[in-house]
C-alpha cells in the first residue's frame, strides 16, 4: 500500500511549552492545509508508534530541549534520526534548534541557568549558543524581542515566495549557529543572520537559521521563532516594552510569512500561495423530518437545561450549548449579558445568518482560538426544516427525502439513524460536540448524528487525525449497543460494520456506482484505487486512503454509548483521492453529501440490526473479505524478531486479526498469531504490525 507523506508532526511531549506548540499549529496549518495533517505528537508516539511512513515533516516547538533530551534520548532520536537519512524533513524552532545541534550551550556562564551538553541528533554539525541577546527568563516575556533577520536569498533561491531583505522574528531566548559560516563544507547553509549585536561568540557567521541536507532527508534549524504570529501575542499583562515588540513584528508580518513559506519549500512541502484562514464557527441547526421530534428531543432535555435571564443553555463537560428558537435567532442584541454565572458565554451581539460570535476579540481576530470556550449555539427547528438560507451547504429537505428512500430499500422499519441530525457548517468536530460530552450524549436517542461541512478541529485514532476540508463527507453517530449481547454480537465489531455501511453507501447511490473501486483496511480505513494510477487495481500500493473511522465507548447502566465517526474524502481531492475523482474517472456524476449521507446511515442501521440479531454471522464476514484489502497479504510481526506471516481472516469473537507464522520459503509453520490493532498508527498500510503494549 502506498504511504503517502501527508502528516506534519509537532513535538508537543516533555519540555515543549504549550504557546510554543500551539503557535505551530497556528501557523503550518495555515501555510500547509489542506496538503497536511498538522497534528501535535507525544514522545511516546515518536518512540513506539510507526509514524514515519507518512511524516513529510516533524517539528519540534520552543520550550527547554533538556526535556527533549530526557524522553527521546537513545530510541527516539535513533527513530527521528533513521527518518531523517531516509529522506525525512525536521524543523526546529529555538529549543527545537538548541536540540538539533551536536552540542547546546546555553548561558555558560550562569550557574543557575546553565545548560551544556553534547545532542543525539547532530543535524547541525556544531555548536548551538546562547542566549544570542540578554534578559531571557523562563515563563516570561521579559527578554522577548523583536530581532532583525536578513536573508540569503541566495540559499533561497528555488524560493516562489518573493522573499524581501530583511524581516523581524519574535525571539525569547533562542541560540545562534556557532561558525556555521565554516561548516558550509558540511552542507551547512545559512538561511538568515541575526543583524544585531549578539551577547556571545557566534564565530564566522551570525547564523540565527540553518539548513543541511542529512542523508537523503532535510533539516532547518532557527534560534528565533518566525512561526510566532504578531496577532497572536498579548500586551496585556506584560512589560511595556512588550508591546512595541509585537508593534514591530506585526510591521513585517507579511515578510516573516514569506520566509516561512521559502523554509517550508526548501524542504520539499507544497505550501499554500495564500494563507488558509480558520473560518469562525457557524450555528448548529437541530432538525428532525417530523418537527414535532424536535420539539420532544428538546423536552427531553430539561433536566441538564440551565435558564439565564429566560435563555436556555446547557453547560456541559467540554462545551456549552445556547438553544435559540428559530423564530427570533435572526435579530440582532438577543444574547444576554451571562457571564456573572456562566463565564465562558458569549455576550457579543450576532454579526449574520449562520456565524456565531466567539468571546471577546475572537469574533473578528483571525488568531489562535480556544474553542472549547466558545458557546455553540443550537438552533431548535420546532416548525420546519431549515432553509437553504441558513444552510446554504447542506439541502435537509433532499437529506430527509433521501433518508427515507434509503430505510424502505434497506426495509428498516421504524428507522432510527439519522432521524435527529445536529449539522453545522464550521463544527470543531461532530466526534467532539457528542462524546465529550457525556450530559448532553447521555439524552441523545439512538442513530442521532451530527454532521459539517467543515471539521476545525477534527479528531483520529489516538492522536492521528483526517484532514477535513470542505468536501469531505463528516459525521458521527449515536449508538446504544447492550452489554447483553457482548457475547454474541461483541461491541468492537461496530467499526466493522461501519466500513461495510461507507462501502454500500457508496456503491448503492446510483446504477453505475456499484463499480468505484472503494476497499476496507482492517480494522477501520476506507481505501479507493487512485485514478492517477496506471494499474488496474490488482496491486495494493496502487490504492491510498480516502477516509476512516473513529469508535469512541462508554458504559453505563447495561448499555454501552458508543459514538461513531465517519470521515470521507468526497469532493476535496487533498491530501490524496477523492470519490468525486473516482465517479468523474468512470464518467459518473459527483456525489451529493445529503443523498450519500442518506444512504450510509440507511445501510448503517440495516447492518447494526442484523449483528445484534445474528452476531458476525457468515453472510456479514463473506462481505467484509470481499471488500478489504489484506486476502494472503503477507506482514512482518516487528515485536517477534520479524517473522513473517500471512493473513488469513478476522477472528469471530473479538475481532483480532488472523495470520499463519511462515517459515522457510514462506510455507506455513502451523502457528497462527492473533493480533491486535496498533490502533495508533500513522502507517496507514506499511505491512507491519506489532502487539498492542
Amino acid at each position: 500500500m502506498a504511504s503517502k507523506r501527508i502528516n506534519v508532526l509537532v513535538y508537543s511531549g516533555n519540555g515543549s511549552t504549550s504557546e510554543s506548540v500551539r503557535h505551530c499549529l497556528y501557523t503550518l496549518r495555515r501555510l500547509l492545509s489542506p496538503n497536511y495533517a498538522v497534528i501535535p505528537v507525544t514522545g511516546d508516539t515518536i518512540i513506539k508508534e510507526p509514524w514515519s511512513a507518512t511524516c513529510a515533516l516533524l517539528v519540534f516547538p520552543g520550550g527547554a530541549d533538556l526535556g527533549y533530551c530526557r524522553t527521546l534520548n537513545g530510541e527516539g532520536n535513533r527513530r527521528i534520526t533513521q527518518y531523517i537519512n531516509r529522506g525525512g524533513c525536521y524543523l526546529g524552532f529555538c529549543a527545537g534548534g538548541y536540540y538539533g545541534s551536536a552540542r547546546c550551550e546555553f548561558e555558560i556562564d550562569d550557574k543557575k541557568m546553565a545548560v551544556v551538553g553534547d545532542r543525539e541528533l547532530a543535524f547541525f554539525p556544531g555548536v548551538c549558543r546562547g542566549l544570542a541577546f540578554p534578559g531571557f527568563v523562563y515563563h516570561s516575556e521579559a527578554g522577548a524581542r523583536a530581532v532583525e533577520l536578513q536573508v540569503n536569498h541566495a540559499a533561497l533561491s528555488n524560493s516562489k515566495t518573493g522573499l524581501l531583505e530583511n524581516f523581524r522574528s519574535y525571539y525569547n531566548g533562542g541560540g545562534v549557529f556557532v561558525d556555521a559560516k565554516k561548516l558550509e563544507n558540511r552542507g551547512v547553509e545559512i538561511l538568515a543572520s541575526y543583524t544585531e549585536d549578539l551577547k556571545v561568540d557566534s564565530g564566522e557567521g551570525a547564523a540565527a537559521v540553518v539548513y543541511r541536507k542529512v542523508g537523503e532527508g532535510s533539516v532547518i534549524l532557527t534560534g528565533p521563532h518566525p512561526e510566532f504570529a504578531a496577532v497572536n501575542l498579548s500586551k496585556a499583562n506584560n512589560p511595556p516594552s512588550y508591546g512595541s515588540v509585537i508593534d514591530a513584528i506585526a510591521r513585517s508580518d507579511a515578510a516573516r510569512i514569506l520566509f516561512l513559506k521559502a523554509c517550508l519549500q526548501k524542504l520539499g512541502l507544497h505550501v499554500n500561495d495564500e494563507e488558509q484562514a480558520v473560518p469562525s464557527l457557524s450555528r448548529l441547526h437541530l432538525s428532525a423530518h417530523q418537527a414535532l421530534d424536535v420539539s420532544e428531543l428538546i423536552s427531553s432535555w430539561q433536566e441538564i437545561i440551565t435558564l439565564i435571564d429566560g435563555e436556555e443553555y446547557i453547560k456541559a463537560e467540554n462545551d456549552t450549548f445556547h438553544i435559540e428558537k428559530p423564530a427570533t435567532w435572526v435579530m440582532d442584541g438577543l444574547t444576554k449579558a451571562v457571564t456573572a454565572v456562566l463565564p465562558t458565554l458569549s455576550t457579543s451581539e450576532e454579526k449574520e445568518p449562520g456565524k456565531m460570535n466567539e468571546e471577546d476579540e475572537t469574533a473578528t481576530s483571525d488568531k489562535i482560538v480556544d474553542y472549547n470556550k466558545v458557546v455553540k449555539k443550537v438552533i431548535a427547528h420546532e416548525r420546519e426544516l431549515p432553509s437553504s438560507r441558513e444552510t446554504p451547504c447542506f439541502n435537509h429537505h433532499s437529506y430527509y427525502a433521501n433518508l427515507a428512500h434509503y430505510h424502505s430499500k434497506c426495509a428498516n422499519s421504524e428507522p432510527e439513524f439519522g432521524k435527529h441530525l445536529l449539522y453545522g457548517e464550521v463544527v470543531t468536530s461532530t466526534n467532539t460536540l457528542l462524546e465529550k460530552n457525556p450530559k448532553l450524549l447521555s439524552h441523545l436517542p439512538l442513530g442521532f448524528t451530527a454532521t459539517a461541512t467543515t471539521q476545525i478541529a477534527g479528531r483520529g485514532r489516538g492522536s492521528n487525525v483526517w484532514v477535513a476540508p470542505p468536501g469531505a463527507l463528516m459525521f458521527s453517530t449515536v449508538l446504544r449497543h447492550p452489554i447483553a449481547l457482548t457475547q454474541s454480537a461483541p461491541v468492537i465489531f461496530v467499526q466493522y460494520l461501519a466500513a461495510l455501511a461507507i462501502v454500500r453507501g457508496i456503491r448503492s447511490y446510483a446504477p453505475g456506482y456499484d463499480a468505484l473501486p472503494v476497499k476496507l483496511k482492517w480494522p477501520n480505513d476506507v481505501y479507493a484505487l487512485d485514478p492517477a494510477a496506471s494499474g488496474s487495481g490488482k496491486n495494493k500500493a496502487d490504492f491510498v486512503k480516502i477516509g476512516g473511522i473513529l469508535v469512541n465507548s462508554s458504559y453505563a447502566g447495561s448499555d454501552y454509548t458508543l459514538v461513531t465517526g465517519i470521515g470521507i474524502n468526497v469532493a476535496n481531492a487533498a491530501p490524496t483521492t477523492s470519490l468525486n475523482a473516482l465517479a468523474a474517472k468512470a464518467g459518473l456524476k459527483a456525489f451529493q453529501m445529503e443523498r450519500l449521507l442518506a444512504g450510509i446511515l440507511a445501510s448503517f442501521e440495516e447492518a447494526y440490526r442484523r449483528f445484534c440479531s445474528k452476531g458476525w454471522d457468515r453472510e456479514l464476514e463473506g462481505e467484509y473479505y470481499d471488500n478489504w484489502l489484506h486476502t494472503d497479504q503477507i506482514i512482518t510481526l516487528e515485536v517477534e524478531g520479524g517473522v513473517r506471516a500471512r493473513i488469513k481472516g478476522v477472528t469471530r469473537d473479538w475481532g483480532l486479526l488472523l495470520a499463519e507464522e511462515l517459515g522457510w520459503d514462506d510455507r506455513s509453520t502451523g502457528k497462527i498469531w492473533q493480533l491486535q490493532s496498533d490502533s495508533n498508527s500513522f502507517d496507514f498500510f506499511k505491512g507491519l504490525l506489532k502487539r498492542k503494549v
